[in-house]
């Protein structure tokens, strides 16, 4: 897990962003520098995300495995967005909290059956947000769960909880607009975290998704 976030820190360093360096990491643990906290400079960050947005890696998927916090997702490419989606992401928790989900369950399963928007696949950061960005002299991106997506699946947890103000959405609408379209298949990718939440808290996100599942028409 702790080498798994080595590597996505290392492929957003790679990609431009800024992360904390490296200073040890073991199947134990992982040892990060210190960064002094600073002044938040949103524009920048917006510059950040919307440059590793932008990047078009040939493939959907990452070749390693994935964790969500301690939660691992299966390694493994595709071309077909839906399916990878659907198979590699959004399976992996629905079996894992099938026995708490109740009548959503089947819901959440027919979700799976309809087709997504694409953009084409992009560098994301996985885990996007507020507590996974610091700002020390400018914006850095930390705890990542890297891999080759959609976008949206950024926007979709920076949305969820929110945290990013509109000095951010500005900017970064300025360097990457978000067409209706994608802003439409947002909640559908807040299901995905509302169902890691579940896993890891328990029932008491049952409620928002829910309410994100009937937004979606599903009921």
């Amino acid at each position: 897990m702790f080498q798994a976030e080595a590597r996505g820190l290392y492929a957003l360093m790679q990609a431009g962003a800024r992360v904390p360096e490296i200073v040890w990491v073991s199947e134990q643990g992982l040892v990060l520098e210190y960064l002094p906290p600073t002044e938040p400079d949103w524009e920048g960050l917006a510059r950040t995300i919307a440059a590793l947005h932008r990047l078009r890696p040939p493939i959907y998927g990452w070749d390693t495995p994935v964790f969500l916090g301690s939660f691992r997702l299966p390694e493994g490419t595709l071309e077909d967005w839906s399916l990878f989606w659907a198979e590699y992401r959004m399976r992996p928790l629905l079996e894992a909290t099938w026995e708490k989900l109740g009548r959503l369950g089947p819901l959440l399963e027919r979700s799976l059956q309809e087709a997504l928007p694409t953009e084409g696949p992009a560098l994301v950061h996985g885990d996007l947000w507020h507590g996974n960005v610091h700002f020390s002299s400018g914006a850095v991106l930390l705890d990542p769960s890297v891999w080759w997506g959609e976008r949206a699946v950024d926007l979709a947890m920076m949305r969820l909880f929110g945290g990013f103000p509109a000095e951010f959405w500005r900017c970064y609408r300025a360097l990457y607009p978000i067409p209706a379209e994608l802003e439409a298949a947002i909640p559908r990718y807040q299901l995905y975290y509302l169902l890691l939440h579940v896993y890891f808290f328990g029932q008491g996100y049952l409620p928002a998704l829910e309410r994100t599942l009937l937004e979606l028409g599903f009921r």
